[in-house]
């Protein structure tokens, strides 16, 4: 990989570092392309972990398996420096569409980068983590691991995301929304729908008016908050009036504020559907919440100075981003970067058969090895920077315990 445009970090270490993504670059792709073949779902990712962390073990790192309680969680370990830079690495598909948010691409840039960085950690000072996290798209491993201490100690944490072509590189300013996801369950009272229709209470009528009321909202709401749903269940056989029917929904916003009331406007359509029909109602919350993104701007000024050099475009972006990820959740207590990746000619939306596709060709490949080399750029050019490395070793995240004196 050719480089221009000198980084903070040392000239001779930022070659380096390339040399050592080149030199792991058969085994990464390779490593890439299993995981999207393998299409595995949150919490099943058993194929996707074991392989990754056999490929970091194999290379000298330590690593754990079944990290936090979590069967298809890991964190692989080398070095013993003050700061800890922690790569996170996401291997989880979509249902039924495979690898369509591009997780592979994910796993394959934080490992190379882990790879390239591994000779190093002494030279740099720093402990180096490369941390498994499944169950992005639902479930929020991120947020659990943080909560059982897989971060603790962690001064900075790293990771992209692909997305479509055409975005820019330079990740300040951007965000990501904090998601909320539910489950409204409706109970009403089962009855024979033509012998006795008026003696029954429909539960199903109670899902069709919540998603009524629902779209009606969406009008009164801010153009950069979401709500979506859909009914799991609402009866099974046309004679009998429903007696029991699931919704489940999820809210967006970019704030916490806004997203609380945004949430409470939601339920308050449900509320309302259940007092229609004379349901009753129960809402339960489905997974973890997803906080806000925030990215770091030193690490930021990196990264954009890394993917420059690659001649990409790094104008400043026009401000926060859709979608919502569980690194907002670290983002919220360690400093942090999830920067963009765009792919080559990938003009469809994420999420699609056709994104999940794009994510397995060449071009996706060679903007993962680049993503790669400025993901490493970027912990080197933290740990050998004395002010921000001052500032990151001090960011080191502690859990709060509570302890009957209060809260430690």
């Amino acid at each position: 990989m050719e480089l221009t445009n000198p980084s903070p970090a040392p000239a001779a270490l930022r070659g380096t570092l390339a040399q050592g993504v080149d030199h792991w670059k058969p085994r990464v792709q390779a490593l890439a392309q299993e995981v999207h073949a393998f299409k595995e779902i949150s919490f099943e990712e058993v194929r996707s972990a074991g392989a990754i962390a056999a490929l970091l073990e194999e290379a000298g790192f330590e690593v754990e398996r079944g990290t936090s309680g979590l069967p298809t969680a890991f964190s692989a370990s080398a070095g013993s420096g003050e700061l800890t830079v922690a790569l996170c690495v996401e291997y989880d598909a979509l249902p039924d569409i495979g690898h369509a948010c591009g997780h592979n691409l994910i796993a394959g840039a934080s490992v190379a980068a882990a790879l390239a960085l591994l000779p190093l950690v002494d030279q740099l000072g720093i402990t180096l983590k490369a941390i498994g996290t499944p169950a992005e798209e639902h479930g929020g491993g991120k947020a659990l691991m943080l909560e059982r201490g897989a971060f603790d100690g962690v001064g900075l944490a790293l990771m992209v995301h692909p997305v479509q072509d055409g975005l820019t590189y330079n990740p300040t300013g951007t965000s990501a929304q904090a998601v909320g996801r539910y489950k409204a369950t409706f109970t009403g009272k089962a009855a024979h729908a033509a012998a006795a229709p008026h003696q029954g209470v429909n539960a199903a009528d109670a899902a069709v008016l919540s998603q009524v009321a629902i779209g009606l909202l969406r009008q009164q709401i801010p153009s950069d908050h979401r709500v979506a749903c859909f009914v799991a269940e609402a009866g099974h056989v046309t004679n009998i009036i429903p007696e029991k029917a699931v919704v489940q929904f999820e809210c967006r916003a970019f704030t916490l504020p806004e997203y609380e009331a945004l949430h409470q406007r939601v339920r308050n359509c449900f509320e309302g559907a259940a007092l229609a029909t004379g349901t009753t109602l129960v809402i339960e919350e489905a997974e973890p919440l997803y906080e806000p993104l925030l990215q770091d701007d030193a690490l930021a000024a990196h990264w954009t100075d890394a993917m420059g050099a690659f001649g990409k475009d790094t104008s400043r972006s026009s401000g926060l981003s859709g979608g919502s990820t569980d690194m907002g959740n670290i983002s919220q207590v360690i400093p942090s970067l999830h920067p963009w990746l765009s792919i080559p000619g990938a003009d469809v939306p994420i999420h699609s058969h056709a994104f999940a596709a794009l994510a397995d060709t060449p071009g996706a490949y060679g903007v993962m090895f680049e993503a790669a080399v400025a993901l490493a750029w970027t912990a080197a050019a933290a740990a050998s920077t004395p002010t921000e490395r001052d500032r990151f070793i001090k960011a080191a995240y502690r859990r709060r315990t509570f302890t009957q004196e209060g809260t430690s």
